[in-house]
């Protein structure tokens, strides 16, 4: 029997999504739950194959106005939108310092009874005084934060998360020795396992591990309640074109972009038209759904309409292929050079293409000579001559063979489980929007409009996040006698 998801208790109610300077946390922007009470002091980590994602609440009653952090947004950031990224300011030196955990016992009484001989000060009668107006007032408001750090610099990471447990003790008066009683890290991923002992040595805490794919979709559930989260391509061409067929003369031929002379929508290929984003700023739960989480590998996961889930398929071509194989071929040494390059490239310089076989179109099967044919078809060349291509053409080329791959196995898998949203989460993606454009453009093509790629913010901190609301879950089930 597939185990049930638990019910999530966070307020999410007026949640914004604070705007970072920087394009390289486009997707760890701090969420401000302005409406959220209860202390917080545990600390959430998924370890992958290639990242490890670290999630953790600090306690504010206004937004948190840290460097990294300009302001919050009530409505769309700019930089979050995938035509518009290419205009963010310049990446911040500084790192994120988002503020202290609130230790749960600070609503301890008998802690609060014995703080002047814990802390042993002086001024001890002080201290529990400003503890007991902090903890009695129980101002609502806090944050929830993101980090990230590759999963081969790991010490990177427990030594995060080791500064924000001594700094949490500092700010809140409390002896590091009681503040580590008091902190939890809720694992997931892979490396649950394998850094166990890393973080439970290192940092003198309990550790508990929890499934990966339950926490998947316990951190899906609840993100996708957030305002301003989830995106997706308008349907505005596809209704234009199924309708009336080619209404519009954007190209001098009377087609609009993407659209075939017999009113169709070309198959999926480079450059994709692009279309206009919009954001769910209502958001309700929508389930079922198919979940396609990009990490090192690829895992499909069909949730139905009562939160059960199952793995139902993947591949092992994922961010991971792409990560590995860059390094080799290119001299870029992060995912986001990596992305960069792309970017700039031109593909049709590595693939093969319909033109490069047919010199033309291929009109009866509705492929413009543009199509790739062959992914780096054109780079074996017979009598041992190699061609030079330029890192960017082949980052470009890579990229496009990846996410058209997903893409398409995405929708065999929605088509054979008849659902028609389909969510896209993992670090691969990151905003990018030639991938963006790709996926959604092949569901689009794919299932002829009738279902939609959605994309998330924080689509690499799906564990994360869920991993975080076990926690939750389980102390108001203790709290409350549940078995």
């Amino acid at each position: 029997m597939l185990p049930s998801a638990k019910v999530i208790h966070v307020d999410t109610r007026g949640a914004v999504i604070l705007s970072e300077e920087s394009p390289e946390t486009r997707d760890s922007r701090g969420i401000y739950l302005p409406n959220y009470i209860e202390p917080v002091s545990h600390i959430a980590v998924d370890v992958g194959g290639s990242l490890a994602k670290v999630v953790y609440f600090t306690r504010s009653p206004e937004p948190p106005s840290s460097p990294s952090v300009i302001a919050t947004a009530s409505s769309t950031p700019r930089s979050l939108s995938p035509a518009n990224e290419s205009d963010a300011p310049p990446p911040s030196t500084s790192k994120r310092n988002n503020g202290a955990l609130t230790p749960l016992m600070l609503s301890d009484p008998a802690f609060q009874g014995n703080v002047s001989e814990l802390t042993g000060l002086a001024n001890g009668t002080l201290v529990r005084d400003s503890i007991l107006r902090r903890t009695v007032q129980h101002f609502p408001g806090g944050s929830l934060n993101f980090e990230r750090f590759e999963t081969d610099a790991i010490d990177e990471c427990v030594a995060f998360i080791q500064g924000l447990i001594e700094r949490s003790a500092e700010a809140n008066g409390v002896p590091i020795a009681e503040m580590r009683k008091g902190v939890k890290i809720m694992a997931t991923g892979g490396g649950a396992h394998k850094f166990y002992e890393l973080f439970r040595g290192t940092l003198r805490v309990e550790v508990r591990r929890e499934d990966e794919m339950e926490c998947l979709i316990e951190g899906l559930k609840f993100i996708t309640l957030i305002p301003n989260e989830v995106y997706y391509f308008s349907d505005e061409l596809i209704q234009s074109v199924s309708q009336s067929g080619s209404a519009g003369k954007v190209d001098g031929e009377g087609r609009l972009p993407g659209a075939t002379v017999n009113g169709g929508l070309e198959r999926p290929g480079p450059n994709p038209p692009a279309f206009a984003v919009t954001f769910e700023s209502n958001p309700t739960p929508q389930l079922p759904c198919l979940l396609v989480n990009i990490g090192s590998g690829v895992s499909i996961i069909k949730v139905d309409e009562d939160g059960k889930f199952e793995r139902v398929s993947g591949t092992s071509l994922g961010g991971g292929t792409l990560w590995g194989l860059l390094s080799l071929l290119t001299p870029a040494t992060t995912f986001d050079e990596m992305l960069t390059f792309s970017e700039k490239g031109d593909n049709a310089t590595v693939d093969m293409l319909v033109g490069d076989i047919y010199g033309q179109d291929y009109s009866r099967l509705g492929l413009k000579s543009t199509m790739i044919a062959s992914s780096f078809g054109k780079v074996f060349k017979k009598g041992g001559e190699k061609g030079k291509f330029s890192v960017e053409d082949i980052s470009r080329s890579l990229l496009y063979a990846v996410s058209n791959n997903i893409g398409q196995i995405a929708y065999m898998n929605a088509e054979k489980y008849n659902l028609d949203r389909i969510y896209f989460g993992g670090c691969f993606i990151r905003g990018h929007a030639a991938t963006i454009t790709t996926l959604s453009y092949a569901i689009r093509f794919w299932s002829k409009g009738t279902k939609r790629a959605l994309f998330l913010r924080h689509e690499g901190f799906l564990g994360s996040i869920g991993a975080w609301l076990k926690n939750i879950g389980q102390e108001e089930e203790e709290s409350t006698g549940v078995n």
